[in-house]
């Protein structure tokens, strides 16, 4: 409507888009503000923190509603089922049954264009569970180089191709190096490229508590759909609980993130000093002995 076509690219007025963008309706928030409809949205987390169990968790809740496909490079089968089993009575916990898990087939792994086919059969999928909603755990296991700036680029593109093609919302479950719990959580410690967090409409991290190690909050990083509801002032507590036929996080309420940091100690203070100095003198800026040291 009042748009003209050239090449690959649509081209409206200003005011024509926002006509045409108002009479569709607004995007629904698909998990507590955390994930909104026709995102592709990120969950990191440093290892055994729970991501996971999370992810599971909100794929869960969500399918209540509608369909959802969870692709799970993480666990077996079998390591799924004990999860989710009562390990005194054998009951296995009830999912929705509009929750499809998807996990790969190593005989039907193509390993000279493994990037290239798991976008398709994930496409695929998708399609056959009649879909529009997918988790995919993990982006390490899917994006070999997802390091490599240029490689990161290309697939999440591609993942991007597959939002807009069909409007899908997507989130994707990545890992963080193993961080320092003194600093507060940022962009820098989702591992690879920067390529990759902009590329995310939405970015949300689990954080371990220094307090309790029973405790783990969640911090919104990036927003684009919604508000910044959960930043370093508000971040959402829960405790990680060991139910019948089921691992979940437990809401606990809200917190500010320095509640749940480890103090410095002089030591560490002293130590990261000479580390700085000494980066600086083999050249590196201070955004890069930033992000290198996991400080602001």
């Amino acid at each position: 409507v009042g748009a003209t076509d050239v090449g690959m690219l649509t081209l409206r007025t200003a005011n024509k888009t926002l006509q045409v963008a108002s009479q569709r309706p607004d995007p629904e928030d698909l998990y507590n503000g955390l994930w909104y409809e026709g995102e592709v949205c990120c969950l990191f987390a440093d290892s055994n923190v729970g991501k996971s169990i999370y992810a599971v968790q909100m794929a869960d809740e969500i399918a209540r509603l509608r369909n959802v496909l969870y692709v799970d490079c993480e666990l077996s089968d079998k390591q799924f089922q004990l999860r989710y089993t009562d390990r005194e009575t054998g009951m296995l916990h009830e999912f929705p049954e509009s929750l499809i898990r998807a996990e790969i087939n190593p005989s039907k792994m193509d390993m000279k264009n493994f990037e290239e086919q798991i976008i398709t059969d994930i496409e695929t999928a998708a399609q056959k569970a009649a879909t529009d909603t997918i988790i995919i755990d993990n982006l390490t296991y899917l994006c070999n180089s997802s390091e490599k700036g240029d490689q990161a680029g290309i697939f999440m593109m591609k993942l991007m191709n597959l939002k807009m093609k069909y409007n899908w919302s997507l989130l994707v479950i990545a890992h963080t190096p193993k961080r320092n719990m003194t600093n507060p959580i940022t962009q820098n410690d989702l591992a690879g490229s920067k390529k990759l967090y902009n590329f995310f409409d939405s970015v949300f991290a689990i954080g371990k508590s220094a307090a309790d190690p029973k405790l783990r909050y969640v911090k919104q990083v990036k927003v684009r759909a919604g508000e910044y509801r959960y930043d370093a002032d508000n971040v959402i507590v829960y405790e990680i609980e060991h139910e019948t036929d089921n691992v979940r996080f437990a809401f606990k309420g809200f917190a500010k993130e320095s509640e749940h940091l480890k103090e410095q100690t002089e030591e560490e203070r002293i130590s990261l000093n000479q580390q700085a100095h000494e980066l600086r003198k083999e050249g590196k800026s201070i955004r890069e002995i930033a992000a290198q040291l996991g400080m602001s």
